[in-house]
């Protein structure tokens, strides 16, 4: 009987102190809310613009120019010449790059490809461009960005990155692009990231075409309206080495392995690739 009573009175020791211990609330995962990505905000005044209002050649202090008939990795057409008026030049304030049927060297054709590498690169910003794209199979016109450095790989491209602000192919007429390019995703192994969208009036009226580069993503835009967006993977250079400067570059080439797929129209000369400005806003801290 002394033996059941200390058990007894043990199990009501035990029982006692298990009950004064504080009872924990179940986890509910309901509770639980993710935050959204962050939603980033540019300045309202660009930091660096070309409005196009001096007649003649592009502004030297903000363009120079990449120059010749390379093909340039694309098995292009053209020949881009160096400051030649015929093929880039601004009047009423619209700059024109036009491509011209003509001799030039080896090339048929001469276009122009203008470039702010070297004086304005940049890292993060919005984009605005206010162009109006020219009709033509076999024209290939674009405003895009490239890196301004070499730190990533063994290959300049596409290791180092490529935005794309407008792409245009003459053959598949009003079909906009906007894409990214990186060692993990482009176009020579097809997986590019890139979207279209149909563009009413492309030729005929000016349109506003705008990325949106920030640590997270790029978003592309016509007249304000999204239709694509590349987020950033977070997997390293080879998916986003866009954490490095970069610049523009506008251009109207023609042929190649895209613009030129269903050859090339010659009653389509002088082509002219029109823009009314550009600008760059700073991305917000």
């Amino acid at each position: 009987m002394l033996r059941l009573a200390l058990i007894a009175f043990s199990l009501g020791t035990f029982t006692s102190c298990k009950s004064e211990e504080p009872v924990k609330p179940a986890i509910n995962m309901n509770d639980f809310v993710v935050p959204p990505p962050k939603e980033y905000t540019f300045a309202t005044t660009p930091f660096w613009a070309d409005e196009f209002d001096k007649e003649g050649l592009p502004d030297a202090s903000k363009w120079s120019y990449d120059v010749g008939n390379s093909g340039w990795g694309n098995n292009e057409l053209q020949n881009y010449t160096n400051a030649n008026i015929k093929n880039a030049h601004i009047e009423n304030g619209i700059l024109t790059i036009e491509a011209i049927k003509e001799t030039s060297g080896s090339s048929a054709y001469t276009s122009a490809r203008i470039v702010t590498k070297g004086k304005n690169d940049f890292l993060y910003g919005r984009v605005e461009a206010r162009a109006k794209i020219p009709a033509g199979r076999g024209n290939w016109p674009a405003i895009w960005m490239l890196a301004s450095q070499s730190d990533y790989g063994t290959q300049y491209w596409p290791d180092n990155g490529e935005i794309d602000i407008l792409e245009h192919v003459g053959y598949n007429p009003g079909v906009i692009h906007a894409s990214v390019h990186t060692k993990a995703y482009n176009h020579i192994i097809n997986t590019q990231k890139t979207a279209t969208t149909v563009l009413e009036n492309w030729d005929t009226e000016f349109h506003k075409f705008r990325i949106d580069w920030t640590p997270d993503y790029v978003r592309a835009f016509i007249d304000d309206k999204q239709y694509f967006e590349f987020k950033n993977p977070k997997g390293g250079w080879e998916q986003w080495p866009f954490d490095k400067k970069q610049h523009i570059l506008m251009n109207l080439a023609i042929g190649g392995n895209w613009g030129g797929q269903k050859g090339v129209d010659d009653t389509i000369f002088p082509n002219k690739f029109q823009i009314d400005y550009i600008r760059v806003y700073a991305l917000n801290p």
